[in-house]
């Protein structure tokens, strides 16, 4: 059995899906199930977390808050539960310095917790996702800068792979696409694929929560303008690229 947190999100509801074409035993932890195949879970609740966990031998691990508490609670249950493997979704530059801040904190005590937790591990770190372009409209906040933007689906094929083999255990993976794009060159890319123009509106980085400025900045300076091997390295093929994100799922 493996549990899902995060399942309705960008990556939790396509590591759902795969588990599932694979025949796995898959179960999804929400406050307000809603699937046959959910369970109730309450990051607040550790009896919940401990009942959600029974039987289930790897967790992906998803957590939306700007602390660790919650990756906290989880851990603490699937130790008591027995679980075995914990998979968590990080971020990239996690944990990287830039004028004088530690970026994403957060992720980074949450990625320690994991590490230190006596299970199985594995830290996925993915650059900016495809499908921030499928929002309308596209809201940049990095200008020209270019970025290792990954598809959504290859971090979903890495986490599917590290929850179901010991292969991956003690990895941190930095995911990236093949190539380093800006988001104007996305929507270019998009636009081309769906016939018609995709808007695009820039907005101020300093503008949004200072718990993210750091990591704007980072990549502002160029810093994620990166591309890593670590798809290749966990699949054995290829990462997509943005083109063909664009064309299999963007297009409409």
């Amino acid at each position: 059995m493996y549990l899902i947190t995060g399942a309705t999100g960008t990556t939790g509801g396509l590591v759902r899906e795969l588990l599932l074409a694979r025949g796995e035993a898959v179960r999804g932890m929400t406050r307000r199930p809603t699937r046959p195949d959910d369970v109730h879970g309450d990051y607040a609740d550790p009896a919940s977390l401990v009942g959600a966990l029974d039987g289930v031998k790897a967790v992906y691990l998803v957590t939306a808050t700007m602390n660790a508490d919650h990756d906290l609670a989880l851990l603490a249950a699937a130790r008591e539960a027995g679980v075995r493997r914990i998979v968590r979704l990080s971020a990239i530059a996690t944990g990287e310095r830039w004028e004088g801040e530690v970026i994403a904190p957060w992720h980074l005590a949450a990625d320690e917790a994991v590490r230190d937790s006596g299970l199985g591990w594995t830290v996925l770190r993915p650059s900016a996702f495809a499908t921030n372009l499928l929002r309308d409209p596209v809201v940049n906040l990095t200008g020209d800068t270019r970025q290792g933007v990954i598809d959504p689906r290859d971090v979903a094929a890495v986490a599917v792979a590290a929850l179901t083999t010991d292969d991956h255990d003690g990895q941190v993976y930095d995911l990236t696409g093949p190539e380093v794009l800006s988001v104007p060159e996305q929507a270019a890319v998009l636009g081309e694929v769906r016939g018609r123009p995709v808007p695009v509106v820039d907005a101020d980085p300093d503008a949004v929560d200072a718990r993210w400025r750091a990591g704007l900045r980072w990549a502002l300076a160029g810093r994620n303008a990166v591309v890593t091997d670590h798809v290749s390295r966990a699949l054995g093929r290829p990462p997509t690229t943005f083109r063909q994100w664009a064309e299999e799922v963007g297009r409409w």
